[in-house]
């Protein structure tokens, strides 16, 4: 059963960060076109759909595996502090995630002044974020 719920796990994690990228992504074209009401009608709808559809599933069968998995394999806590250290990260990750649904709301509602060159340095932080968290997970350094 625990490699079934790593996989769905590992599953999750892709689909996630599937949308940690591209949904900020759209808020570029969405700051850098507010002037374009068509497009941009169409983009709130994208960002919608990414974030309700994909997002908020893909982020809970995250978490819960994730959970899962130490509640299946608890000894992992004293393999070193490489999880903690990738937990402490994740945890961050979660932030950017709910901070991320925050700016959706605020965009739809028109009521975001953030730039395009905002949400471009924005878009980085899950790349950073997803770098150290596989590193910690994989090489396991400590």
């Amino acid at each position: 059963m625990y490699l079934w719920i790593k996989a769905l796990h590992i599953m999750s994690v892709i689909s996630w960060f599937a949308v940690l990228f591209y949904l900020p992504r759209l808020f570029v074209y969405h700051a850098e076109n507010r002037d374009k009401k068509e497009f941009v009608s169409v983009v709130k709808i994208m960002e919608y759909k990414l974030h309700k559809y994909i997002g908020i599933p893909a982020f809970w069968g995250t978490v819960i595996t994730g959970i899962l998995l130490i509640i299946l394999n608890p000894h992992v806590f004293k393999s070193g502090g490489w999880l903690h250290a990738k937990l402490i990260f994740v945890s961050f990750l979660i932030l950017y995630y709910i901070y991320t649904a925050f700016l959706r709301k605020k965009l739809e509602a028109d009521q975001c002044e953030k730039s395009g060159k905002f949400f471009r340095m924005y878009n980085e932080i899950p790349t950073i974020l997803m770098i150290i968290i596989v590193s910690l997970a994989v090489v396991k350094p400590f």
